[in-house]
């Protein structure tokens, strides 16, 4: 089996144990609500139906993110993880307003709650649980950088604050006996889970949208810098996004126009092979090769060039702005309409 392969088969199992947790652990806290009628164990309750939800889509999305590339989608399938993200966002902000208008409800009509204590024990055993689950399941999926896990273990855990929060105001009510406190807590959750849902949201969106990651991009900035080979004249255009786990990065090499096709190609296949490797084997670049111009020289490396024009300077320094950079853009132009370099060549 495959290092790919047996990540798989961990989401996946890790997945579906989170999906039968969290459905035992729904029918524990309808029960404590049963017995209780407070509005803050049901704004806990609520909160676990959509647990429940988001972990089945999150197995199939685990089950389709893996599938290999096709005729219809020659770029595979992982995407569908940053929909699941945005999905369980979406569900998260539903349950969020019913808590808050259920709170409401309670705040403006208090009324007594009977086995407050029972309910206080149910609630303590499935917030331990969940502890363990989210813990979990947010080092799975930072372990096999899977964001369908990762959303999912900040949900379970958002769950766990939850019920602390929960479990923090019934205890003083209980002691305090001021009915009022089980709908303001209610209220209290909904806002706090908002805020989570609409984190999520706002993740897969900036995902489904292929925006631009700064970590990733810097990440790539310092491994071309340091790998940085003398027939490396330039790069530019740098560009990466994600697909699931995968990520596709794509750039422009320039280099000594004198090389043969054959010589080109080998030095495109080390780059290629860097970056995969840096990011094991979860990457694939593609690298357009472009032929250098004069205005180039002064930063070539290739002394032995046949055909320099002008006299061999400093390789200029790269940075994240000059090979993100388009042609023609940046402190490093390749375009006649700017003054590329001093008089001097360096």
């Amino acid at each position: 089996m495959s290092s790919q392969e047996h990540e798989q088969r961990r989401r996946l199992i890790t997945i579906s144990f989170s999906f039968g947790v969290a459905t035992l652990l729904l029918i524990v806290k309808f029960y404590a609500y049963w017995l209780t009628h407070s509005a803050a164990i049901l704004s806990d309750a609520l909160e676990s139906i959509i647990n429940v939800v988001a972990s089945a889509f999150a197995m199939v999305s685990v089950i389709m993110a893996y599938k290999p590339p096709d005729e219809s989608h020659p770029y595979g399938h992982g995407k569908i993880e940053f929909f699941s993200a945005g999905f369980e966002g979406a569900l998260i902000i539903g349950a969020a307003v019913a808590i808050f208008y259920t709170g409401a409800s309670h705040l403006i009509h208090p009324h007594p709650l009977p086995n407050l204590g029972l309910g206080l024990v149910l609630l303590v055993v499935t917030a331990v649980v969940n502890l363990v689950l989210g813990i979990s399941l947010l080092r799975v999926g930072r372990r096999t950088d899977s964001l369908t896990l990762i959303a999912d273990g900040k949900h379970v855990l958002t769950d766990v604050y939850t019920s602390a929060g929960v479990l923090i105001g019934l205890v003083v009510l209980r002691f305090t006996d001021w009915q009022r406190l089980d709908g303001a807590i209610a209220c209290l959750v909904g806002i706090n889970i908002l805020v989570t849902g609409w984190g999520l949201v706002r993740q897969s969106y900036h995902g489904l949208m292929d925006a631009a990651n700064p970590d990733i991009l810097q990440q790539l900035a310092r491994l071309l810098t340091d790998s940085r080979r003398d027939l490396w004249v330039d790069i530019h255009q740098l560009r990466a996004w994600k697909s699931g786990n995968h990520l596709h990065v794509d750039l422009h090499l320039v280099l000594p126009k004198e090389l043969s096709l054959e010589e080109a190609h080998t030095e495109a296949k080390v780059l290629e092979t860097l970056i995969t490797k840096h990011f094991q084997e979860r990457a694939s670049a593609l690298i357009h090769m472009d032929p250098c111009i004069d205005k180039d020289c002064p930063v070539c490396a290739r002394y032995d060039c046949s055909i320099r024009e002008k006299p061999p300077g400093e390789q200029h320094p790269w940075s994240l702005e000059t090979l993100t950079a388009h042609k023609g853009t940046g402190p490093f132009v390749r375009s006649s309409a700017k003054k590329d370099y001093p008089p001097d060549g360096r």
